[in-house]
């Protein structure tokens, strides 16, 4: 069995939270391992709903820390990484028969001001029969409200993550499980088998267990314990169909159950419509969307859309479990997103139950503080302020995408965006010495060369087509039946 050695602590679970945890801590100093049984962010962190906000319908249930954390980690994530995160704007139409008109404003008030806005425009009024913003929605309507929150590409936050958890000498390993693990006198012992068999060894100070929808999985199967928390398994579903509308803004529409309903701009002639609520006891591994579902969502769009949508315009959809912590609350859209750990024992295991992307590097963040104990010498707080792989363009993103521009005037104008919006300043990495499109290799379809793949496979830990076209790109949404087919044999050859 190879033996990995010791580290300061080790991380089970690439997710969000298992990479933002791994960079944080080897930032402070620590040596880690960090283990996920499949891809990075296979799971719920590449089928949220890609946003970065504070959760306006939090309000209702009076979450003000919560909201408060997520809008302020907006704006930190807005800095931190502006190639994946980039500010949206979202039109709530006003439905009388779900909330009356001054509690809206009077929880946009809120939004605008609890999290010390600086970045984003705050919320006006519109009149949907004059303004352009309501021209798809149906005339019975005639007010809405406008207010700012983000975008992010989910699962490319997960992946910038590892890898500057990487760059600051953490040990990631994708397809590799932890499949035991026992606290033997100041340390844990630590088994990890990889996808084609080969187990390996490694000794830990501190185990963290951030397994997601597998938090107690991993508590009981992995490390033969029990926890007091439950972790309560919500699947939410989306839809992506052709864009209905024009403009660049997104619309959050009120659903009969009081629940919303996001209708984003999505992947430039798209739309993704989300989320359900519903709960779920299945296998995580297994979760899809039914047709329930989709009736669910587009119902809620038929709703307020002059454009009638019908089960036969969906072209794609995805389903996510959201590991929640269970706090009894009977309705699944009222269980809290905030999060909450468990700490146990010594050596430590520390079990992550709950939490969102929004604020994942707040939860990393107070991970370790929970940990400070157990490393009196580790470093204090620091990513605040710090940039993600890719974030750092004094020039902004525009004025990236002129650079590129610049230096190779012979890359087409939609693969240079695809470059900078996906890679940030670390297109020149993935470019290379190339001085021509010929030197990008095998063209496969809308924007998709061969460099790319070479640079996710060398610099993303990508091994299958479906790490490629679906997480650390969204090229398989562009892509004909024939073109992926394509992309398999490549990849798997």
């Amino acid at each position: 069995m190879k033996d990995l050695g010791s580290v300061d602590l080790a991380v089970i679970g690439g997710g969000v939270n298992g990479a933002g945890i791994a960079r944080d801590a080897a930032g402070r100093g620590l040596s880690v391992i960090l283990c996920e049984k499949g891809d990075l962010a296979e799971g719920t962190s590449s089928r949220s709903g890609k946003l970065i906000h504070g959760g306006l319908r939090y309000l209702e249930y009076y979450e003000f820390r919560l909201v408060r954390e997520a809008l302020i980690e907006r704006e930190v994530l807005l800095r931190a990484a502006p190639h994946i995160v980039w500010p949206m704007r979202f039109v709530l139409p006003h439905s009388p028969e779900q909330r009356p008109a001054w509690l809206v404003r009077l929880g946009l008030f809120l939004y605008d001001h609890l999290g010390g806005r600086e970045q984003l425009p705050g919320c006006r009024t519109l009149d949907l029969a004059r303004d352009p913003e309501g021209k798809p929605i149906k005339p019975e309507f005639r007010r809405a409200f406008e207010y700012s929150d983000c975008w992010v590409d989910d699962a490319r936050l997960v992946v910038l993550n590892a890898i500057a958890a990487r760059d600051l000498g953490a040990s990631i390993l994708t397809r590799t499980a932890a499949t035991s693990a026992r606290r033997t006198g100041d340390h844990w012992e630590i088994v990890f088998t990889s996808a084609d068999g080969v187990n390996s060894k490694a000794r830990a100070k501190a185990l963290v267990n951030a397994a997601g929808p597998w938090v107690e999985n991993v508590i009981t199967g992995v490390v033969g314990a029990n926890s007091a928390r439950k972790v309560r398994l919500v699947k939410g579903s989306h839809i992506v169909v052709k864009k209905f509308w024009e403009g660049p803004q997104a619309y959050l529409l009120q659903n009969h159950d009081k629940r919303v309903i996001f209708v984003n701009p999505y992947e430039r002639d798209m739309a993704l419509i989300g989320t359900t609520d519903i709960p779920y006891g299945g296998r995580a591994e297994d979760v899809a969307i039914d047709g329930g579902e989709v009736d669910y969502l587009l119902a809620a769009v038929n709703r307020y859309m002059k454009t009638a949508l019908t089960p036969a315009d969906v072209r794609y959809s995805f389903s996510g479990v959201r590991p929640l912590s269970d706090d009894n609350a009977e309705n699944p859209s009222a269980v809290t997103r905030d999060y909450v750990f468990d700490v146990t024992g010594t050596p430590p295991l520390l079990s992550v139950f709950g939490g969102k992307i929004t604020t994942y590097r707040k939860l990393a963040e107070h991970a370790l503080q929970k940990l400070k104990p157990f490393f009196p010498a580790m470093k204090g707080d620091w990513t605040a302020k710090a940039k993600l792989p890719g974030g750092d363009m004094p020039q902004g993103f525009d004025g990236l995408v002129k650079t590129l521009a610049n230096q190779y005037p012979w890359l087409p104008a939609d693969v240079r965006h695809h470059y900078a919006r996906l890679y940030g300043s670390k297109a020149q990495e993935l470019i290379g010495p190339a001085t021509g499109l010929a030197d990008l290799g095998q063209h496969f379809g809308a924007t998709l060369h061969e460099a790319e793949i070479d640079y996710l496979k060398r610099a993303e830990w990508a091994e299958t087509s479906a790490d490629i076209l679906d997480r650390r790109t969204k090229h398989g949404l562009h892509l004909t039946a024939a073109e992926r087919k394509a992309v398999e044999k490549f990849v798997g050859k």
